[in-house]
């Protein structure tokens, strides 16, 4: 608004000398207003002291400033309801927030961050960190072939290409790229006390074994036969099939011991084809010791319970089956990698069938 060239004194002494008799043509000349000006003064002035007219522009000063204070209370609150569902924990949040408020609502980049509580400084600050963009690159290639590996797999599987860092900024990069993998939920276990299981002290001397189902795309179910080495990890073999009976279990049992020797005990639960007549038979014929779990301990077997975890995790969740031999040769494929590319946290990350033949070699140097 344009301010006027008289204060409100000389206005209303403009106006008391009109008053006294002077004509008002007289008075407009003599100060250099018209006649509409003196009588827009006239208007809002007319009657009052200098008293009063101080008092009036108090007032409109006051209202002014009231009216201004609550605008931008109403433009604060505006602002803080349309980033009130952002979530602003990290820097970068923050920064988003800040030209989202400058960009929607005009104001200036202090303004919005008095209003957000957030530092200018961090604002304004301009990453110098690298881009990193091949380790990003192959860190992505890895997730693409491996889904269900976390960072810390993915940490190994970059150390053997070749690529060193450190494994928290991988984590970092990681999590940057939006890569974590999605838990799936898990059954309920129950609570108690639980005998930690012995570790075997060479290959050959324990193995595991158990059945796990899946279907074809078609609805019909098939079973798989996994063995487990519980020493070396080394998964023995991967049977799979529509039916799979104690009879051709022992029959898939013998090329196993053929090629790597008997081992000394075989751990399963208490299925009806491992209770069967056949496997009684087979294991008086051999020799060899045949342990059955406590019933509803899934625990005592915990090997090969961790490797049925992986090989669903891995394969069976992530992969459709039209027929059974599509099934065989996916099946066969993975337990190629597992034996000899996939790292084994619990082997120090390296593949079952590597640790394999370190052992071996220590053997026979020692």
């Amino acid at each position: 608004m344009k301010r006027s060239r008289f204060t409100e004194e000389q206005i209303i002494a403009i106006l008391k000398e009109q008053e006294s008799g002077v004509k008002t043509a007289d008075v407009c000349r003599k100060h250099g207003i018209s006649e509409a000006t003196f009588y827009k003064y006239k208007a809002k002035f007319g009657g009052m002291e200098v008293s009063d007219a101080r008092r009036l522009k108090a007032l409109e000063d006051e209202n002014a400033k009231l009216k201004r204070l609550l605008a931008e209370a109403m433009l604060d609150n505006a602002m803080l309801k349309d980033v009130a569902n952002k979530k602003m924990v990290m820097p970068d949040a923050r920064r988003d927030a800040v030209a989202h408020l400058c960009a929607v609502h005009g104001v200036s980049q202090r303004r919005a961050c008095d209003v957000l509580a957030v530092d200018r400084s961090s604002v304004r600050y301009r990453s110098v960190r690298p881009d990193d963009a091949a380790v990003r690159a192959a860190m992505k290639q890895v997730a693409a072939e491996r889904r269900r590996f976390g960072y810390r797999r993915i940490h190994v599987m970059l150390q053997r290409q070749g690529i060193a860092m450190n494994l928290k900024k991988l984590r970092r990069l990681y999590q940057e790229e939006k890569l974590q993998v999605r838990k799936r939920s898990g059954r309920k276990r129950a609570l108690g006390t639980r005998r930690p299981m012995l570790v075997p002290e060479q290959a050959n001397e324990r193995w595991s074994l158990d059945f796990l189902s899946d279907a074809f795309t078609d609805g019909r179910r098939f079973r798989v036969l996994a063995v487990v080495d519980d020493f070396t990890r080394e998964c023995l073999t991967l049977i799979a099939d529509t039916s799979l009976s104690g009879r051709r279990v022992v029959r898939e049992l013998d090329p196993v011991i053929a090629r790597r020797g008997r081992p000394n005990t075989i751990v399963s639960d208490n299925g009806t084809e491992l209770t069967s007549m056949a496997i009684l038979k087979w294991c008086q014929e051999t020799g060899i010791e045949w342990h059955y779990i406590a019933p509803g301990k899934p625990t005592q077997n915990a090997f090969v319970e961790s490797f049925n975890g992986r090989f669903r995790d891995e394969l069976l969740n992530e992969t459709l089956f039209s027929s059974l031999a599509e099934a065989r040769t996916a099946i066969a494929n993975w337990r190629e990698d597992y034996n000899n590319h996939r790292p084994h946290s619990a082997l120090g990350n390296v593949p079952p069938a590597e640790f394999a033949t370190k052992i071996r070699l220590e053997m026979q140097a020692a």
